[in-house]
């Protein structure tokens, strides 16, 4: 199983769909799976609920994914919502060797720029207000990106992150890993 972390825009949803079709993988986005569970869309749950209730929701749900993964040992490309790994106790249950056995946790990291370019566009982002708080909130998010096993430029043309993961040479391991869960990341610079 791969988790697809980094901030709004980074690509996560195209590229988890891509290289899971590369790949002949199960795809799931976190938002999609929160949204049909709560009968909601994200923003409606920030908007009526808070952000407080949306990540118990998100924690609930992800729980459910990566057990629902892990019992079937489903190989899954998980897009995960631009907070939920920065949320202690999901990073916790992401790094739990049950619940993402053989995993990785690839960062999509995009600049800022280009992040905003792509953020004023949609219309669907709870948390995108104004370029100051986008630009907070991004630099506050950073540290725990970095925590990620391995990170990837998400800039660019989607099928070229795409290359990128699959040049990590993770997945033939990801997919074969001996039973123990361990992985070793590369460094995030």
């Amino acid at each position: 199983m791969v988790c697809l972390t980094g901030f709004m825009g980074s690509g996560k949803s195209t590229i988890g769909r891509l290289l899971a079709a590369q790949l002949a993988w199960r795809f799931a986005d976190l938002d999609t799976e929160i949204e049909r569970e709560s009968g909601l869309t994200v923003s409606q749950i920030f908007a009526r609920q808070g952000e407080a209730v949306f990540r118990d929701i998100e924690h609930e749900c992800l729980k459910r994914v990566l057990g629902s993964a892990s019992e079937r040992n489903t190989r899954l490309i998980l897009a995960l919502g631009g907070g939920t790994f920065t949320q202690a106790r999901n990073a916790a249950l992401i790094r739990e060797p049950d619940a993402l056995p053989h995993g990785a946790v690839v960062w999509l990291d995009c600049p800022a720029e280009e992040l905003l370019r792509r953020c004023v566009l949609m219309g669907d982002r709870p948390l995108f207000r104004d370029e100051a708080s986008f630009r907070k909130l991004y630099e506050e998010r950073l540290p725990y990106y970095r925590q990620a096993d391995y990170r990837v430029e998400s800039g660019g043309e989607p099928m070229r992150v795409v290359e990128q993961i699959l040049a990590l040479g993770i997945l033939g391991r990801v997919a074969n890993s001996p039973s123990d869960g361990n992985l070793p990341g590369a460094p995030i610079t």
